[in-house]
């Protein structure tokens, strides 16, 4: 019996490390996202690791995403988002405007 549930405790583990935060690192240098345009699986929490190699600070920010964070020059910080249906979305520097980037979510299979 210990080995039955010993394996169906395995079995849960595995299930849930498939189903485990993906991670993405998003680094802003010379004014720049960098990747700009990256794309992450639908229906998974993702880690976003912000890495800020500017000395000035950003605000990560995304209507689509519900999201916004200060990240100081020369800082790092960490979001998580999701899990998110298929689409795109996107985020911008809110001290910057011009500095933008976007997401697309990817349904397995495509």
């Amino acid at each position: 019996m210990r080995l039955i549930l010993s394996l169906l405790a395995g079995a849960a583990l595995l299930n849930n490390a498939a189903q485990a935060a993906d991670e993405v690192t998003l680094t802003v240098d010379h004014q720049k996202f960098t990747p700009a345009q990256f794309s992450i699986p639908a229906g998974v929490k993702t880690k976003i690791v912000i890495r800020n190699q500017d000395s000035v600070p950003v605000e990560f920010e995304s209507y689509d995403l519900s999201r916004e964070i200060i990240v100081p020059g020369h800082g790092e910080t960490t979001i998580y988002v999701g899990p998110l249906e298929s689409g795109n979305y996107q985020f911008f520097n809110d001290f910057d405007h011009d500095m933008k980037g976007s997401i697309t979510v990817k349904a397995k299979g495509n």
